[in-house]
Parts: structure tokens; C-alpha cells; sequence
């Protein structure tokens, strides 16, 4: 006879929680950084090879699709660096109660959007 229940808490009876999507985000966030770092290191290093190299990287980040692209990596390296600030203080044994976590949580998700707003109008020099 087939055993038909999950073996673990699964979706379909799992509620979601704010420390949960900061937890699973935080993750791909830190694999999409290294991406984005190791790929800045490449443009940076083209500046040896030429300008020919730089350029056409250049005209990349120019295009609408780069600059989707640029704008979604400062919101990753924000909600990386709040999110990390989060795992610092509960490190240091503060914010384990579930209110707490909750707000750290959002202020983690809202926090990061804000700081690439701000960030967007400091790059615009509108600040």
C-alpha cells in the first residue's frame, strides 16, 4: 500500500511567513550577487583588452534590458546588505520573537526597495 502523505511540512500545508520568503530570498539573492560579481570582475578586467571590449558592454548597460538588469541588481545587493544586518542582530541573540521577526522582516523587504529608490535618484542626480 502506497504512502500518500508528504514526508516533511509541505506547501499545501505549510503557511507562509514573512521570515520565510526573507529566508528563501536572501538565498537566491546571495547566488544571484556572486553572479553579478564575478561578471562585474569580467567587464572591469576588459578594460585591459581594449575599448572595443568595455564598449560593448557599455552599450549592454545602456540598453533598457541593462538597465532592468542594473536596476534588479542594486535591489538584490540591498535586500542582500538589510537582510544580512537581520542575520547579524539575531546573531547576537535579539529578534527571535515572532512579532519581531515579522517586522525585521518587512522592514528587510520594504527597506531594500526604498534603498534602490533612493539609490536610483542619487545616481539620476535628482539627490
Amino acid at each position: 500500500m502506497e504512502n500518500k502523505n508528504p514526508l516533511s511540512p509541505h506547501i499545501q500545508i505549510y503557511r507562509w511567513h514573512v521570515s520565510s520568503l526573507v529566508s528563501i530570498s536572501h538565498r537566491i539573492t546571495g547566488i544571484i550577487n556572486i553572479v553579478a560579481i564575478t561578471i562585474i570582475c569580467i567587464w572591469v578586467s576588459l578594460l585591459v583588452l581594449g575599448d572595443m571590449n568595455y564598449n560593448f558592454i557599455n552599450q549592454f548597460l545602456n540598453s533598457i534590458f541593462g538597465k532592468f538588469i542594473a536596476l534588479g541588481l542594486v535591489w538584490s545587493f540591498s535586500f542582500q546588505m538589510l537582510s544580512e544586518i537581520r542575520h547579524l542582530i539575531m546573531d547576537m541573540g535579539y529578534g527571535f520573537e515572532l512579532q519581531t521577526t515579522r517586522i525585521t522582516g518587512l522592514i528587510v523587504i520594504f527597506g531594500s526597495f526604498l534603498l534602490t529608490i533612493l539609490i536610483y535618484l542619487i545616481g539620476k542626480n535628482f539627490i
